[in-house]
């Protein structure tokens, strides 16, 4: 593995290997910034450095993601991490005996292992339970009891609580009691897109580190110099579709041929044919018959992924009218629809259409009813499009 596995976070790195270097490592870190910006992938290479076997002699280097250890916390199995992220108060329910129980504590159990599957195949993945009520006191808890033992062979032990905003009151007070007088052989990271609601009292109590999603040339740079199987033009669309979200910038990377199984492809092609059908004579009525459709069923992320991606979509538009030979689009699988659309609506007002609709991600982000948000835009954007 090592620090050259990260994609972009130089800065970041610089700092956490001049702390490994001085041996002068706080005993609790808060890494900051945007959601699939690489703040996990840092958190996981440091604790990969501590334990490594091999990188010891020489730990600002990184792991060797070799050795029985880095093995080990790949595969979330290394008794040195822990890993919290919000579940189902369900998986931590214990002496079940009636067949029902059993049943539905399997199924939970299922959908934690394949959050975890998922996690190992794609490191810029942030799981969580769907029917969690964030990271509970119970978890905390078991911190506690596993902070009184000794690292395993390690030099230390690591607890990473990914979403840390997400403890709740109790969960937030039983850690802050572990952080107010903290082992020495504990080190704790916690991991946050929305540090303001992680309680003042933990955040003072731990190095901040805010982290940036990679830039474009970034990106580029560690896809041409780690990745040399992949074609100069699929690193171009990888580069412009995923806009420095690594998460999905991973699953393009490791795609298998199609892209039609991606989550965020499907989410775009989703978008397209809903503005499709918006703007389609005498089908206005069921696009918003639709849009109630999809505020009930895409989450919250899901509905932003939706409406980002038709950001990006009018970007290229946008681009295509001024420069008709503009390349880097941000979609360019599908530049035959691009254009038709361009050739179709060559006057949209885009600085107002963009607007509205990076108002409408910020309404569904600060909980507005996805339904009035969905059908305000609709109306706005068909307007802001068919304008001569």
């Amino acid at each position: 593995m090592s620090w050259t596995s990260i994609i972009g976070q130089k800065q970041q790195i610089s700092v956490l290997q001049k702390a490994i270097e001085t041996g002068r490592l706080p005993h609790a870190y808060l890494f900051t910034g945007p959601e699939a910006a690489g703040k996990e992938n840092v958190a996981f290479e440091l604790a990969r450095t501590l334990n490594c076997r091999t990188g010891r002699e020489n730990p600002a280097e990184g792991s060797c993601g070799a050795c029985p250890d880095c093995q080990q916390i790949a595969n979330f199995l290394h008794p040195n991490i822990e890993y919290l992220f919000p579940i189902e108060a369900a998986l931590l329910e214990a002496g079940e005996t009636a067949k029902k129980e059993n049943k539905k504590s399997i199924e939970v159990k299922e959908r934690y292992e394949e959050l975890i599957e998922e996690k190992k195949q794609n490191p810029y993945f942030t799981p969580a339970m769907e029917r969690s009520m964030g990271i509970l006191s119970e978890q905390i808890v078991a911190l506690q009891q596993k902070a009184l033992y000794m690292p395993a062979a390690g030099k230390r032990k690591i607890f990473i609580i990914s979403q840390a905003e997400r403890m709740n009151p109790t969960a937030a007070n039983k850690l802050l009691k572990l952080l107010e007088e903290p082992p020495a052989h504990i080190m704790f990271m916690l991991i946050s897109s929305r540090p303001e609601s992680v309680l003042p009292t933990i955040r003072s109590r731990c190095q901040v580190i805010t982290f940036n999603r990679p830039t474009q040339t970034e990106l580029e740079s560690w896809l041409s110099q780690n990745r040399t199987d992949i074609a100069e033009t699929e690193i171009s669309f990888i580069v412009n579709f995923s806009r420095g979200n690594l998460a999905l910038a991973w699953e393009l990377i490791n795609r298998n041929g199609s892209t039609d199984n991606i989550p965020a492809i499907q989410l775009r092609n989703l978008a397209i044919e809903y503005l499709r059908l918006m703007l389609t004579p005498k089908r206005f009525h069921e696009a918003l018959n639709l849009s109630e459709t999809h505020a009930k069923n895409l989450s919250k992320k899901e509905l932003t992924l939706f409406l980002g991606a038709l950001l990006l979509f009018f970007q290229d538009i946008n681009h295509r009218i001024i420069a008709p030979g503009y390349k880097p689009l941000n979609n360019p699988d599908i530049e035959t629809s691009i254009d038709r659309f361009a050739s179709n609506f060559p006057n949209p007002d885009f600085l107002a259409i963009s607007t509205a609709t990076e108002e409408a991600i910020r309404s569904i982000d600060r909980n507005a009813a996805p339904l009035l948000v969905l059908s305000a835009w609709t109306a706005e954007i068909r307007k802001l499009i068919l304008a001569k």
